[in-house]
């Protein structure tokens, strides 16, 4: 559902910002409210259906933004599984070319999320589910796309 809100000088159209943390398995998937202002866990999509996943989201719901996340080794040069990242992100923007994408590094969010899952008390085999992995990876990838976006407005 989009909510349109007129003011005097534009119509504002409210939209959610989805998130990838891209795996040649698993792929975790995060998006925003339609305000922006929280980034939520989705889904662990296989990266088989990765492209069917987003085109049937994108028809429920407007989506104005991929953050995609891009690997980087500690010298900041991109790491090894860039090379499956470049091809996915060529497919989204020939499949998607009406919305944005925006490419983040995604150092340390998995170490992140495993973090985060040992800080909520989560038992060993419960983190040691790579799908939750992923999900709390992309939704940390979103929040830091999103805290950037905001400094950069203000």
């Amino acid at each position: 559902m989009v909510i349109l809100y007129f003011c005097a000088t534009k119509t504002i159209i409210l939209a959610r910002i989805l998130a990838i943390d891209y795996g040649q398995k698993r792929c975790g998937i995060a998006v925003t409210d339609e305000m922006q202002l929280v980034a939520n866990a989705l889904d662990t999509i296989a990266t088989a259906g990765l492209m069917d996943f987003l085109k049937n989201y994108c028809m429920m719901e407007k989506v104005e933004l991929f953050v995609v996340g891009m690997p980087k080794q500690m010298n900041n040069k991109p790491s090894e599984s860039v090379k499956y990242i470049i091809p996915f992100v060529k497919q989204l923007h020939k499949n998607f070319p009406e919305i944005a994408i925006a490419e983040m590094d995604e150092r340390f969010t998995s170490k992140m999320a495993f973090q985060t899952m040992i800080d909520a008390g989560l038992k060993k085999k419960d983190r040691q589910n790579k799908a939750l992995v992923d999900r709390i990876s992309a939704t940390i990838l979103l929040q830091s796309y999103m805290e950037i976006h905001e400094k950069f407005n203000k």
